[in-house]
C-alpha cells in the first residue's frame, strides 16, 4: 500500500531537469539550458551548499515550502532533476513562466 501513495502524490506534483549555475554574483531562476530550467545561485558547489541553495531558491519560484521541494538525482552534479509537490497543472505553468516559453 506504502507504494501505491507514493505513485499518488507523484502524480500531484512535478519534476524538472535543473541545471545549475554555483558562484554567480546573484541569486536568479529562470532561463533554459538545453530542456532544464536554469538556477544561479551565489552559494560554491563546496560541501552541498550549492545544491540545498537551488532548492529553496526553487521553492521560493515555485512558490511552495521549502519541503515540498526534494532532490531525485545530481547530488554533486550541475544538472539535477527535482521534484515539487502540488498541484501540477499550476506548476506547469510556473515553469512554463520560468523557462520563458
Amino acid at each position: 500500500m506504502a507504494a501505491v501513495a507514493r505513485r499518488q502524490q507523484r502524480s500531484e506534483g512535478l519534476r524538472a531537469a535543473v541545471r545549475i549555475r554555483p558562484g554567480v554574483a546573484r541569486t536568479t531562476v529562470g532561463g533554459r539550458h538545453s530542456d532544464a530550467l536554469v538556477v544561479c545561485v551565489t552559494a560554491r558547489p563546496a560541501g552541498g551548499a550549492a545544491a540545498q541553495a537551488v532548492l529553496r531558491m526553487v521553492a521560493e519560484a515555485f512558490g511552495v515550502p521549502r519541503r515540498d521541494v526534494t532532490l531525485v538525482t545530481g547530488a554533486t552534479s550541475r544538472d539535477k532533476v527535482i521534484e515539487v509537490a502540488g498541484r501540477s497543472k499550476q506548476l506547469a505553468r510556473r515553469l512554463a513562466e520560468l523557462l520563458g516559453t
